[in-house]
């Protein structure tokens, strides 16, 4: 069971996201909070897999509650959600150890499976979110393009493929289905493809797929 906490300063919200997870039969929200210190609170008392914080909140925002977030011993993983899709908010928010940022207009389905990837260890951003860092960290005429392509070169031709779909911003599930193969194998390659990469997480190698030109 993935124990969830929910943490928003508006009821109306974090009403709509506890009814959407609790639907779900694998996973148990555990607690609620309105602002980055209570959340912090919440984590040290429920001890959550995974938080749902929105950023823009009174007395400590969810860029700050982050941060101290991801300093606690076995600290949850934190997926950020917002209506603000500001750049600086996403590396920001990267940076401080979130591993999915999503927008509040997401569906209910893309938020379950943000929820559920982040406990599985893997980053999850929404496709809008990720044209627009991509966009900012890519470009045709970019420099870094042939250091790219060498530094692919480790790679089989398969976990090329899956490197490409995880540069457009697929789930494993939607890798699987894209290339005929279990989540289990895609996680496997994945795991493979940051590892010979010397990558930490998806974002980082879906920027480097975008540099060596794979999509």
């Amino acid at each position: 069971m993935i124990r969830v906490l929910v943490v928003d300063d508006e009821w109306m919200v974090r009403s709509m996201l506890r009814r959407i997870l609790d639907a779900q039969d694998d996973i148990e929200v555990v607690g609620e909070a309105e602002d980055g210190r209570q959340a912090v609170d919440e984590v040290r008392l429920h001890r959550p897999d995974v938080v749902l914080l929105d950023i823009r909140m009174p007395r400590v925002d969810g860029l700050a509650a982050t941060a101290e977030l991801n300093r606690l011993p076995q600290a949850p993983k934190v997926v950020v959600l917002t209506t603000f899709d500001l750049d600086e908010y996403v590396e920001t928010a990267l940076r401080y150890g979130a591993v999915g940022f999503l927008l509040k207009d997401a569906t209910a389905d893309q938020m379950v499976l943000a929820v559920r990837s982040a406990a599985a260890g893997d980053a999850m951003l929404s496709p809008q979110v990720t044209r627009r860092l991509l966009r900012r960290f890519t470009g045709a005429a970019d420099p870094r393009h042939e250091d790219a392509v060498r530094r692919l070169a480790v790679l089989t031709a398969k976990e090329r493929e899956v490197l490409a779909a995880v540069g457009a911003g697929l789930a494993n599930s939607d890798i699987a289905e894209r290339l005929y193969l279990s989540e289990a194998t895609v996680k496997s390659h994945v795991s493979r493809i940051l590892a010979k990469l010397q990558l930490t997480n998806r974002v980082q190698a879906a920027i480097l797929a975008h540099h060596a030109g794979l999509n």
